[in-house]
């Protein structure tokens, strides 16, 4: 276990390195090689990460809390019950992403190329989906409530057992999106229209 605060990481290799119940507070990364990095129980806060690579990166029960993501890639990277809570993804490659569990609560993914992702059984109450690319992405059995979804593309969308309070159907594509019969009902229900 090791705790640093404030250091400054540039050009670093941290190739599959392994971390456990590490603790990163307000730690700059830049232009650092994470593929295939495995962290476990490790806590990053208010770190900034620029055009790190995550690539085929493993993270299990860790946290990337208020931390800013801006030109990273994180081609087939896993996450299993993390907390990315108030995190920020800019000009990212996110694609393809696993997410299993944990929250996302208040993630900003503005505008982010989501297609194909798979996200379940995660909370992302709140999280800033505006304009993002989600066509063809599992987001099944996700807590959506209170998300902002403003033309996002839900298009041929896996979204079964998802919170779909917030989604409005006149503002949202969802051609051929995936949904159970009771939340296809609700889907109705933001149009306006009575079922019956």
């Amino acid at each position: 276990m090791t705790e640093w605060t404030d250091a400054v990481f540039t050009g670093d290799d941290w190739g599959g390195r392994e971390l456990a119940a590490d603790s990163f507070l307000r730690c700059t990364f830049a232009d650092v090689d994470m593929l295939e990095l495995v962290s476990t129980g490790t806590v990053f806060q208010s770190c900034r990460f620029g055009n790190t690579r995550f690539n085929v990166s493993q993270h299990s029960g860790s946290a990337f809390l208020n931390c800013a993501f801006d030109r990273c890639t994180l081609f087939d990277a896993e996450f299993d019950d993390c907390k990315l809570t108030g995190s920020t993804f800019t000009g990212c490659d996110l694609r393809p992403l696993t997410v299993r569990g944990g929250d996302l609560s208040f993630v900003n993914l503005r505008f982010a190329d989501l297609r194909g992702v798979s996200i379940t059984g995660t909370r992302m109450r709140e999280a800033d989906l505006t304009e993002a690319n989600c066509a063809g992405a599992t987001l099944s059995g996700v807590d959506l409530s209170a998300a902002h979804l403003d033309k996002a593309d839900f298009s041929k969308t896996d979204l079964r057992g998802s919170d779909l309070a917030g989604l409005d159907a006149r503002i949202l594509d969802l051609a051929g999106a995936i949904v159970h019969a009771e939340q296809a009902v609700q889907l109705v229900q933001t149009l306006g229209l009575d079922v019956r």
